[in-house]
Order: structure tokens, then sequence, then C-alpha cells
């Protein structure tokens, strides 16, 4: 009798109830039915000149000049079809964009429409459109696109601060040229970081995104955008399994920025960061690996007028804690030029905080004329550069610029390649657009006296100039 109690009670207390969870998978039928129509395929047509050689070899073979191309060797010298006259092609490129305003105004990826001599947009009811580019910034690989078309479907903007791992996503583009693909997936991981990708926490999923995809909208399940695809991880150039997105709340502020002024200003501070490690939160006495380290401080920038010093750590930019140094470009590029902004930082153990007002990031065209300026030879025949940071502590010296090259006139007066430029008349030399501008002042007839930094020594040099 006690023996069968016991059996029941064992019965009794182990029987537990199993909760089955029913699963439901969305419908995306409605999605691709409403939204579909927004979205575009784009041809982006380059007019390209095939030149003759003066003596070819051999007839000009177009299979075999891309066979060479594909594996990154100059093309053979041969004679186009036409005899020795160059030969015109048209060298085209497809994308997918879709349309933010009924009135015509369509978004889609710089590198779609990049460099473009046409671009043709293709609606959803196969009609196609001559279209204005009004604006590409390749910073955030965003372009913006107008064609003349009224009451045409536009898409429903979404926040993407509001998407969490694991949601669903669709996209609609043009992959391989196949207008009107539907792809599904879900949302692997948000404000993702890549090489070279400093201004974009891209959202990254698993949604299959090929070439021709690029400029086409993601969207929840919500049928809202929440993102623009952009990139691809793969080793075959196909899809992969990554594929990444800009977030549409960044896409739009810069179409807004296209539109009204066809350029983007953005935050700059003028220093150099890096990742903190292990090693180094030790060396500066931080308890954690948390935020950014300043290498370098560019002179008279923003930085460098708030106070800030090379092996300071950021901490803190506004209201947004600095958590790895990736972080604090977005959080500066998104600052309007101009704003003020408090930093809590730290610096040689101690918390302390700043007040820098932002300016303004230069323009890809003043970094390509600073970098064309310092590769060619100035006044006295020298071509110089700016010291990097690396540079400045190897030497132990806060300014100067380095010899790159020298000319004859320089070469006599005893200037060396490889020798840093400290001073000019007793005058410290900050930068080489400094020095260049200070070298236009001086009369021809002078002599001028550089100090110069050579293998641990200082010495004076003179130098006449005489042109």
């Amino acid at each position: 009798m006690q023996l069968n109690k016991f059996i029941g009670f064992l019965f009794v207390t182990f029987l537990i109830p199993v909760t089955v969870f029913s699963v439901t998978l969305p419908d995306f039928t409605e999605l691709a039915e409403t939204q579909g129509k927004t979205v575009v395929n784009i041809t982006s047509i380059k007019n390209a000149s095939i030149p003759s050689g003066n003596t070819p070899p051999f007839p000009y073979d177009e299979q075999l000049q891309e066979f060479f191309k594909r594996f990154g060797i100059p093309g053979l010298p041969g004679m186009p079809p036409n005899g020795n006259a160059p030969r015109e092609k048209q060298v085209t490129g497809t994308g997918s964009g879709f349309i933010i305003d009924s009135k015509g105004i369509v978004i889609t990826n710089a590198h779609v429409v990049n460099d473009a001599d046409s671009v043709i947009v293709k609606l959803n009811d196969q009609k196609e459109i001559q279209a204005e580019v009004l604006g590409v910034d390749r910073r955030t690989d965003v372009a913006v696109l107008k064609i003349k078309a009224d009451n045409l479907p536009q898409v429903k903007i979404g926040d993407p601060g509001k998407l969490k791992v694991g949601e669903w996503v669709a996209a609609i583009g043009s992959p391989f040229g196949l207008e009107s693909t539907m792809t599904v997936g879900v949302v692997s991981a948000l404000g993702r970081n890549l090489p070279q990708e400093n201004y974009v926490p891209f959202i990254q999923t698993d949604v299959a995104i090929n070439p021709g995809n690029s400029g086409g909208p993601l969207f929840n399940t919500s049928g809202e955008v929440v993102g623009i695809n952009s990139q691809i991880y793969s080793r075959t150039g196909g899809y992969m399994g990554l594929s990444f997105a800009i977030p549409i709340d960044v896409a739009i502020n810069v179409a807004e920025q296209l539109q009204a002024d066809g350029k983007v200003s953005r935050g700059w501070l003028g220093i150099a960061i890096q990742e903190i490690s292990k090693e180094l939160s030790e060396s500066f006495n931080m308890k954690s690996t948390q935020g950014a380290l300043v290498a370098g401080v560019e002179k008279e920038s923003p930085a460098d007028k708030g106070g800030l010093k090379p092996g300071d750590v950021i901490l803190k930019f506004g209201e947004n804690d600095i958590k790895v140094s990736s972080d604090l470009p977005k959080f500066v590029s998104s600052t309007k030029p101009g704003s003020k902004i408090f930093m809590n930082i730290l610096r040689q153990g101690k918390e302390k905080q700043l007040e820098i007002t932002i300016g303004e990031m230069p323009s890809e065209e003043m970094v390509v004329a600073k970098k064309n300026e310092q590769s060619q030879k100035n006044r006295i025949g020298l071509t110089v550069k700016d010291l990097t940071p690396q540079q400045k502590k190897q030497i132990k010296e806060n300014a100067g610029i380095l010899v790159l090259d020298v000319a004859d006139a320089s070469l006599n007066a005893g200037i060396r390649k490889g020798d840093v430029i400290l001073g000019l008349n007793n005058n410290p030399v900050s930068s080489v657009q400094s020095f260049n501008q200070d070298l236009k002042k001086i009369k021809k007839g002078k002599t001028i006296a550089l100090l110069i930094y050579r293998n641990g020594d200082t010495l004076y040099v003179p130098i006449k100039i005489t042109n």
C-alpha cells in the first residue's frame, strides 16, 4: 500500500506540462505587391574610347584584352577594327534604386552612377526615363537622381533604430539584371563597422544580395524602407551570406543635403585615433579598453584649438559614450559644423571635460589638392610632405616636414632626401601648406636659412632664392 502511494506521488510530481510554441513565418506577398512598384532598375552608361597603337603587332582582340584585364595585366597593343582611328565603346552597368518622392526623386548607391555619362531609370511598368544626377556622396555611397515624372509610387520610410537582430527583412532589386527580384532573410548585426567605412553604421543581414542589387531598398515586415543595400562580403564576387545596408536615416540626411546644396557638410575634429588594446589601457591606468585614443592632432584644427592632445582618450562625445574608437567618426561627422560639443577625456589618469567647436570636414577635392601640393616640387626644388604623428614622435618634434625629393639647386645647397625641415628663418614649420606659402612671400635674390633635422642632429642650411 505504501509502495503504491509512493509511485503515485512520483507520477504526479514529474508530470511536467510542455508548452508548444507555434512559429509563423512572415508573409511578404503584400509587401512585394505594394512596394515593388517603388523600386527601379538603373542603367549607367559611360562612353569609352579605345586608342589605336602606332605599330600594332596583331589585330585588336577585345576578348583577349578582357582576359588580361581580369588578371590585372595591362592591355596588349593592337589595332581596333576600324583601322588606326580610336573606337568609341559604351560601357554599361546596372543597379537598383527606389523612389522617395512622387515627383521623381530616386535614391541609389553612388558607385552605381559615379562618373556615368548618362543614367537611365526603368520604372516598374517598364517605362525608361533619362535621369539627372543631383548629387553623389562617395563617403556614404549615396546618390540622388531626378526623373521627369509625377504621381509616382513612393516608399514608406522606416526607423532603422528600431531594428532588432533576428528580425525578418526583405530586399527588392535587379541582381544580375533580373528586375523585381525579392530575397528575404534576417538582421544579422547592427552598427557594423567595415574597413575604410568610417561614416556608416551598417545593417548586416543574411539577405541574398548580388551584383545589380546595389542601391535597392531593404524593407522591414511593415513594408518600410530601413536601409539601402550597398555591399557584400565575398571571395567569389557573389553572395556568401554576408550583406550590408546603409541605414535609411543616414541616407535620407545625405540626400536632403545633396538636393539642397549639391554637397554634404560633415563635422570634423582633425585628429588621428586608434583602438585601445589591453596593454595600452594598462599603460594609461585605465580600467577598461573603452574610448578612442588620440594618436595625433592636426595643427590649427578644431581639436587643436579646443585643447585636445596626443595621448588623450576620448570617453564621451556630447551625450554619446565612445565604446570603441570607430564610434567617434560617426558621431563627429553627423554633427553640424559650428556646433559646440562637450567631450569627456582621460588625460594622464584623470578625467576632464573640454568644449570644442566642431569644424567642417574638408571636401575630397581639397584633400586631393593637398596631396597634389605635397607631391610637387616647390619654389626651391623640394618635394615635401607633412610628418605623421608617429614620425614626430620618433624625432621628438611637434612640427616639421619631410623632404621626399631634392632638385639640383637644393641638392647643391646641402639639403638631402630624408631631411626634416623644422624651421624657416627661425620660424617653426608646421605644415607643407604654410611652408610653401612662406616661400612665395620671399623676394627673388634673398637667402633663407632652413633649420634641418638629420640623424639626430640639427643644422642650418642657407639657400638662395633664384626664381
